[in-house]
């Protein structure tokens, strides 16, 4: 999947009708099943949470933001390092099959499997595993219930391997903070931090993931804080009104647990608040799932979550309204391995009409595409004007010189 106010600023106008609007909205919370962005799922518990140990104080991890998805990395009973994809929009946590087959409690039963829901309805069947521990620094989770998930996909298209995914409800005994701006994560024992800065909203926490309400203009919809996509704000325009400064138009391929999709992305011409915070015309995928906000939005916060109180604290940098950059493309998404990068996409409308879905490229600007890890290529395609592809037509190689354009200005 691809947030917001305890209290609305708005005019005294209309203001009880924007009002009824939001408890509408809380009610039905309750009627909502929740999908988690790039490959996401929501399982309803069906296991005893698991507990938490924290053997000092703070425990600061060093994060790493790739593709605005929020990583670290951290070793399990000193085997790794293992790299884990912080994820408050699913209710469950994923674990490779490694990471199951290592560190699941033996049971001499069947491997029991559960359906997961993916954000285009589909549904998958995964193996359902509790583990021993989980490590993060050195805060230790004990008994947590998983399920073992491939992620090769992921993987391939961040050029970089993923070991799991963990779910909101494992931090449920702790404060999390992530540290967008810092590349950090923060773990503190479940007591009122001395001091906390910033805009404190309550969240609704009915299926494991923290949901709150935000403001389009004159009207309030409610999003998912999701940290698993690296997405900006996907919204679900039915019953709003939302109006587009440029766009919507086809962008590229999204990755789904049961398949993928085109997203449909624009630039809105409204402002969205979250708490007394402004993001100035946010970049809009539309969907047909829930609403959420996803780490390109986010990283521009630092975000902490309560989950006794149920209460999550955004604190930016600095109090100007956030203004998201354009986002650059060259039309073509890469499905990425140290020897070649696959086309999985290109974007319809776009100056690359040479290229077509499942030709390899070996070669970048000259260097082997090995040389090219995901924030270098990013940092391209932001500044260049032009990117040279050398591509692989049997055994004979030909380059292309493909512009980069603003996909949304």
């Amino acid at each position: 999947m691809t947030s917001a106010l305890a209290q609305l600023t708005r005019s005294p106008p209309g203001r009880r009708r924007r009002q009824a609007r939001i408890e509408i909205c809380w009610l039905l919370l309750g009627l909502l099943w929740l999908c988690l962005a790039t490959g996401c799922v929501t399982i309803r518990p069906d296991q005893a949470p698991s507990t938490a140990r924290l053997e000092s104080s703070q425990t600061i991890v060093p994060a790493r933001l790739l593709s605005n998805f929020f990583i670290v990395e951290t070793k399990w009973h000193g085997e790794g390092p293992y790299r884990l994809l912080i994820d408050t929009g699913s209710s469950a946590t994923l674990v490779s099959a490694d990471l199951a087959r290592r560190f699941k409690v033996k049971d001499k039963k069947p491997p029991k499997t559960v359906p997961v829901h993916s954000a285009n309805g589909g549904v998958a069947m995964l193996e359902s595993v509790t583990l021993r521990k989980l490590w993060i620094g050195n805060a230790t989770f004990e008994q947590v219930p998983a399920r073992v998930y491939d992620f090769q996909d992921l993987s391939s298209h961040l050029g970089l391997k993923i070991d799991g995914a963990i779910g909101f409800p494992v931090f449920r005994d702790t404060l999390l903070t992530l540290d967008y701006p810092g590349s950090r994560l923060i773990l503190t024992p479940r007591i009122l931090p001395a001091t906390r800065t910033g805009a404190t909203i309550s969240f609704n926490n009915n299926q494991s993931v923290p949901l709150i309400p935000v403001q389009m203009g004159n009207e309030s919809f409610i999003v998912l804080i999701d940290t698993g996509s690296d997405g900006s704000l996907s919204l679900n325009p039915v019953g709003l009104h939302p109006k587009f400064a440029h766009g919507p138009r086809p962008g590229p391929l999204v990755a789904t647990l049961a398949g993928d999709r085109v997203q449909m992305v624009g630039r809105l011409g409204q402002s969205l608040l979250i708490g007394p915070y402004t993001v100035d015309q946010p970049i809009a995928d539309l969907t047909d799932e829930l609403s959420s906000i996803g780490g390109e939005l986010l990283k521009h916060f630092v975000l902490t979550f309560d989950q006794k109180r149920n209460q999550v604290t955004f604190s930016p940098p600095v109090d100007d309204p956030i203004r998201m950059e354009p986002r650059r493309s060259t039309g073509l998404s890469f499905s990425r391995t140290p020897a070649y990068w696959r086309v999985l996409n290109v974007v319809p409308g776009t100056p690359t009409s040479q290229v077509q879905t499942g030709d390899l490229c070996v070669r970048i600007n000259g260097e082997t595409v090995e040389q090219w890890p995901w924030e270098r290529y990013a940092e391209l395609v932001k500044t260049a004007k032009s990117i040279t592809y050398t591509f692989l037509a049997g055994t004979r190689e030909y380059d292309l010189e493909i512009p980069t354009f603003d996909l949304v200005p």
